[in-house]
């Protein structure tokens, strides 16, 4: 395929916007990623001589050795600027006030009450700046006994119950708690301060005052749980791994087929009905025991077994032919390469690149068109040299 290019960029709806990123790892970064898609002029403050974490989370690496870049540096840090500061030093911090003094936004993720010590806290910096919007990520919030402990993605799955619920079930191979794929607490977490921050954005508007966001990733898991959490609390009942089963739908799982697997996801009698007629065995769906959805997942022990029977007489791509011009929902299970292979991944152009840096495109079109930085990740102090001079002259906020 051939990834869209840098010429079409055209879109830039957060215009004039300054955002302040001291944050690092994930859940900030994508944030301040977010925001520069939108079209905001983002600045990220920097560690001397190491940088963002995740710089040197590889490989895999992009570039020459003298001069390279992790992957996962690369999918979260698009459309920024980068200034290495030591926020320790007194004048390191001093430039940051300056910068802030400008800003709209700040995005940090320090330990709770840390940036106090160097006089970067809301607090202080409301003073000089009462519009900014300060967002705080932390693992836990700014208050409540965990609030000073370490936060990282994988043990807020486990604390915020998403393992409890991850996983195949007890008694089967390889039956233990997983955590998902990626890091959903911190990329939801990141999501959630973008929403936050434009709500923020938009009652400045208004009253001309900022706001100190409070942006915590258990917080975001505990709200991620959805109908798992609202079924505990209604139902009154622990939820339990079910592997790729739905706890409140049937038959909504992979089964195998002939030559592989399917995700097979009914969501509603009537395809159930379409689907048992697709397989050949359309009295199933009018069996009072069937033939309802709460009915299927009552009887989910004995159903599952003859549904398994049936979609191992055809292959993936057979089943899939059968039943997608038939409105029954189902997919292969793909690998990366096929999913950017995929005719949809490729006419929606997912994939860009950023002077030779292949990456994904922000997924929100607007009036059709994808609104995406057009500037690449950028190398540590990359900017660092015109952001210090321009602070020297007492310019305020340096220009992009």
């Amino acid at each position: 395929m051939t990834p869209q290019d840098d010429k079409t960029v055209a879109l830039a709806p957060l215009a004039g916007v300054r955002v302040l990123d001291l944050s690092r790892v994930l859940a900030g970064p994508w944030a301040g990623q977010l925001l520069a898609d939108y079209g905001a002029d983002v600045i990220k403050v920097e560690r001397p001589g190491a940088g963002d974490d995740t710089r040197a989370w590889g490989p895999p690496w992009h570039g020459d050795p003298a001069d390279r870049a992790a992957a996962y540096y690369l999918s979260t840090n698009r459309g920024k600027r980068s200034v290495a500061i030591d926020l320790a030093d007194p004048q390191g911090a001093a430039q940051v006030r300056a910068l802030a003094r400008h800003a709209d936004v700040l995005l940090e993720n320090y330990k709770v009450g840390q940036l106090a010590k160097y006089g970067l806290d809301p607090a202080t910096l409301s003073k000089d700046n009462p519009g900014l919007i300060y967002c705080s990520i932390t693992g836990y919030g700014q208050d409540g006994p965990y609030a000073h402990a370490a936060g990282y993605d994988f043990a807020i799955q486990a604390t915020g119950g998403l393992m409890s619920v991850t996983g195949e079930k007890d008694g089967t191979p390889g039956s233990e708690p997983q955590k998902v794929g990626v890091a959903v607490s911190d990329l939801f977490t990141g999501v959630y301060s973008v929403t936050a921050i434009l709500a923020a954005l938009l009652e400045r508007g208004r009253t001309g005052r900022g706001r100190h966001l409070d942006a915590a990733l258990l917080d975001v898991q505990v709200s991620m749980l959805a109908n798992q959490a609202s079924n505990y609390l209604v139902g009154g009942r622990t939820p339990r791994r079910m592997g790729n089963a739905h706890v409140n739908i049937l038959p909504y799982q992979v089964f195998a087929t002939r030559d592989g697997h399917l995700v097979l996801a009914v969501g509603n009698d009537g395809q159930f009905q379409r689907f048992c007629e697709a397989a050949g065995h359309a009295d199933v769906a009018f069996d009072p025991r069937y033939a309802s959805n709460p009915a299927r997942v009552e009887r989910r022990e004995e159903l599952v077994p003859v549904l398994a029977t049936w979609l191992l007489e055809r292959s993936t791509a057979e089943w899939i032919a059968l039943l997608e011009p038939r409105a029954v929902p189902c997919a292969p299970i793909l690998e990366l390469p096929e999913v950017f292979r995929h005719p949809q991944v490729v006419a929606r152009g997912a994939q860009i690149e950023r002077d030779g840096v292949p990456m994904v495109a922000s997924p929100i079109r607007f009036d059709g068109e994808r609104a995406v930085a057009d500037r690449r990740p950028p190398h540590l102090d990359e900017h660092g040299d015109a952001i210090r001079s321009a602070l020297a002259r007492g310019d305020g906020w340096p220009a992009a």
